[in-house]
This record gives C-alpha cells, sequence and structure tokens, in this order.
C-alpha cells in the first residue's frame, strides 16, 4: 500500500507556492502565506489518513483459460466497493505483456458505495505458449482527490494461448455437403482402388460404371452400385521444422504459426477418417508425439504444441529422418511442414529416398508471398528490373529443388502461408480417395 501525491496535490502546492511572491515585496503577507501553507497541510495529511485507513476494494478478473492466437478476445474486471461512500480510481490490468496486446487500458471510472462496477478491455494475444496475469493495479483516489494509493488487487491467473483453431470450428458448423467447397476444399472422383467396400445402394447419375453390383443389379432388377469408404486405420505423421526459417513472418503471424494451424486442420480431418495422428519437432526441441487415433487425440495434440517455438538453429533434415524411421516403422503418410532454400538439396535429396523406401511423402513448402508482389509490380526504372531478375533468379533455382524432389517420388506443394491449410487437405484426401497410403 503506498500513497501518492495527486495532480491535485501538486496544483495546490504550485499554487501555494506562487503566492510566497508577494510576501516576498510585502512581509506583512508573510503570515497570511504561512497560513495558508498550515491549511493545505492539514488537508492533505487528513486527506492522506482518511485514504490510508480505507479497505481495499476487491477485484475479480473473467478470462477464458484457453485464448486462440491473433484473434481479438474481451476480458472483465469486476471491482466491488465495499464502503459506504463511491471509490474513484484508476484502474490497470497487468496482462502478459511479452505475449500480448490490448485495447482500452487503463481505464477511470467510479464504484458507487456498497456496489460493483465491470469495465472489458480487448487483449490480442500474439506470441503463444503458457502465459501469467499479475494482480491488477488500482490507483485509488483519496475523498478529495490529493492523494492516490497504489493496490495490486486479484490474483495470478495463468492462461495458455494455443494455435488459431478457428478453421477448425468453422468447418465443424459447416453443413456436410457445403463445408469443403466454402473452405477451398475439393471433392475429387474415386480411382475406385485401394477403397475398402461401405455398403450396395441404387445408381445415381453420375457414378461410374465400375461401381455397377451386376449380380444386385439383376437380382433386382434396377441398377445398384457399390458405396466404397476412404481406408481407415493409417498413419499421418507431421515432420515440423521448428528452425529459424520458420520465423519469418509477412502479417500478424509467422510461417510456424500458419504451419501449426495447416497441421491442426489437417489432423483433425484425418482423425475424422479414421487415421491415427503423430507429430516429431526438429530443427529446434526435438518433440515426439506418438501417432494415435481416436476422440482426445486432437486436444492432446494442441496442448503437445501450443508451447512450442522456432528456434534459431538451422533445420536438421538428416537427423529428422533419422529418427522418424526409427520410430514410425509401418508404412505412412509423411508431411514435411518446412521452409525450402536451393542449398536444402544436397541434403534432402538422400533424406527423402531413405523415407521413400517405406513412406509416402508430402513436403509442404511455405512460399514467402513477397515473391509473387515482387513479380507483380510494375518496372519503372534499373532497380526495379535488377530486383525483378534476381526473384525471378531464385525461383528458378528454387523450383529446380522442388522438380528433383518430385522425381524422386516425393509430393510438393508451393503455397502462402495463408493458403497451406486448404492445399494440405486437398492433398491428403485426393492421396486416401486414390488409394496411394
Amino acid at each position: 500500500m503506498n500513497l501518492s501525491p495527486a495532480p491535485r496535490l501538486l496544483r495546490w502546492l504550485a499554487g501555494w507556492t506562487l503566492l510566497g511572491l508577494p510576501p516576498a515585496f510585502w512581509p506583512e503577507l508573510t503570515g497570511v502565506w504561512l497560513l495558508a501553507g498550515g491549511l493545505l497541510l492539514a488537508v492533505a495529511a487528513r486527506d492522506a489518513f482518511l485514504l490510508r485507513r480505507r479497505p481495499p476494494l476487491a477485484v475479480e478478473r473473467i478470462v477464458a483459460p484457453v485464448l486462440p492466437l491473433g484473434v481479438w478476445r474481451t476480458v472483465r474486471l469486476r471491482v466491488v466497493n465495499p464502503q459506504a461512500e463511491p471509490a474513484k480510481l484508476t484502474l490497470f490490468d497487468h496482462y502478459p505483456a511479452a505475449a500480448a496486446e490490448v485495447a482500452d487500458l487503463p481505464q477511470r471510472l467510479t464504484v458507487a458505495a456498497g456496489g460493483w462496477a465491470e469495465l472489458r478491455y480487448r487483449l490480442h494475444p500474439v506470441v503463444r505458449g503458457e502465459w501469467s496475469f499479475a494482480p491488477t493495479q488500482v490507483l485509488l483516489e483519496s475523498p478529495r482527490g490529493l492523494w492516490r494509493r497504489d493496490d495490486r488487487l486479484g490474483e495470478s491467473e495463468t492462461v495458455r494461448i494455443v494455435p488459431n483453431f478457428a478453421a477448425i470450428a468453422r468447418y465443424i458448423r459447416l453443413t456436410v455437403d457445403r463445408r469443403e467447397a466454402l473452405m477451398g476444399i475439393h471433392r475429387r472422383r474415386r480411382r475406385g482402388e485401394g477403397q475398402t467396400f461401405l455398403q450396395l445402394r441404387e445408381y445415381r447419375i453420375g457414378d461410374s460404371l465400375r461401381q455397377i453390383d451386376w449380380k444386385a443389379t439383376a437380382r433386382t432388377r434396377k441398377p445398384i452400385a457399390r458405396d466404397y469408404q476412404d481406408e481407415r486405420n493409417q498413419t499421418v505423421l507431421f515432420l515440423l521444422d521448428c528452425g529459424r526459417r520458420m520465423r519469418a513472418q509477412d502479417d500478424d503471424l509467422s510461417h510456424f504459426d500458419h504451419a501449426l494451424n495447416a497441421l491442426i486442420l489437417l489432423a483433425y480431418i484425418a482423425l475424422r477418417q479414421g487415421d491415427a495422428v503423430g507429430l516429431q519437432g526438429f530443427g529446434g526441441e526435438r518433440r515426439w508425439l506418438s501417432p494415435r487415433s481416436g476422440p482426445g487425440v486432437l486436444t492432446a495434440l494442441i496442448n503437445g504444441v501450443y508451447d512450442l517455438q522456432p528456434s534459431l538453429e538451422p533445420p536438421d533434415y538428416a537427423d529428422a529422418v533419422q529418427r522418424a524411421l526409427v520410430r514410425q516403422r509401418k508404412r505412412a503418410l509423411i508431411v514435411l511442414l518446412t521452409n525450402l532454400r536451393d542449398e536444402d538439396q544436397d541434403e534432402l535429396r538422400p533424406a527423402l529416398a531413405l523415407l521413400r523406401r517405406r513412406h509416402l511423402v508430402l513436403i509442404a513448402n511455405l512460399r514467402e508471398p513477397v515473391l509473387d508482389q515482387l513479380l507483380a509490380r510494375p518496372i519503372q526504372d534499373l532497380s526495379q528490373a535488377q530486383i525483378y531478375a534476381t526473384t525471378c533468379h531464385y525461383l528458378l533455382r528454387r523450383e529446380r529443388v522442388q522438380e528433383e524432389l518430385r522425381r524422386q517420388g516425393g509430393i510438393v506443394l508451393d503455397v502462402p502461408p495463408t493458403k497451406l491449410p486448404a492445399a494440405m487437405v486437398n492433398q491428403y484426401l485426393d492421396l486416401k480417395r486414390g488409394g496411394w497410403l
């Protein structure tokens, strides 16, 4: 409990000091000036005494225990005044400043005698992980407004900032028939191979002739088609690059955060397909989540990666592949989330060759949007022409690396971070329906 002078007391002191100028010329006014000073001292002392003896207010913070990254959320503070007189105060909530931004703080309010008031401010999480709110700082004014008392009220509180799973929530809310189209996820016709028989039904326009069950058709005397479902009990293992390149940032989110969002969406869809999902981090913290299927796996996955951060280390593809081969012996779809460079070719080619002996490999490469912006920019001078040529040369070398990986049997996606989730899901569904797993 610390008392400090309020601006009103400072103004009064400044006024009393100015009143000391006339006694410098007319000494007979000195007594009046000293009397005014004594009165000011008495009023200030009584005001400080009344403020010091006032019991503290009660503050309760209402915030969700889990907050999505990059989404504005509302935090509520309830202030209760047990006194028989109104309380004027200025309030500042000590949010985790290293992990979030705020709007509408500090706030000034008056709480009625024996009543309560609720205020709200907006919180914008920008860094994943586990973070803490410190007790709320309340500057309570004295009855005459000459002093302020600094109280720290309420409890410390820990929240988790997790990847934004709004895309998953939106996917769940959409109707079955429209959800893929609205998200940019497209259904494609089955190849008819590598599928599991589900049921017989009446033939519909658009069905393949290969789906017709001729025995059932002859028996019922109307066209009957076979329905198939995608193969289940397969495995999707994510190899997540946690190296320094994933720290790149084009908008509010880093490439690493975009990769996590895409990973969680694809994991959700794979789990709904009956597949097992696992994760291995490399290029930083070597986090490992064994592939599992069933309810609760998505929650465990989110809890396992919400505090994962990209490091300053370069990605070590060879080591990541060796560890994945030891841990995952059953055939699986390996999804490598990374940001490739042309210098990665010599290391990634042998690593891909090892993976391809046993697994199907999908390389999800994040393409920097600034590259496309540079190519679309009009050329007006020599400097811009040089930038355009350098960008084309860089993209050409990058494309050569990707073509070499495709020739080795890898499936390569090269898309901007915002388009990565839909691209990965589309590719996964194509592989499932094509029987590649």
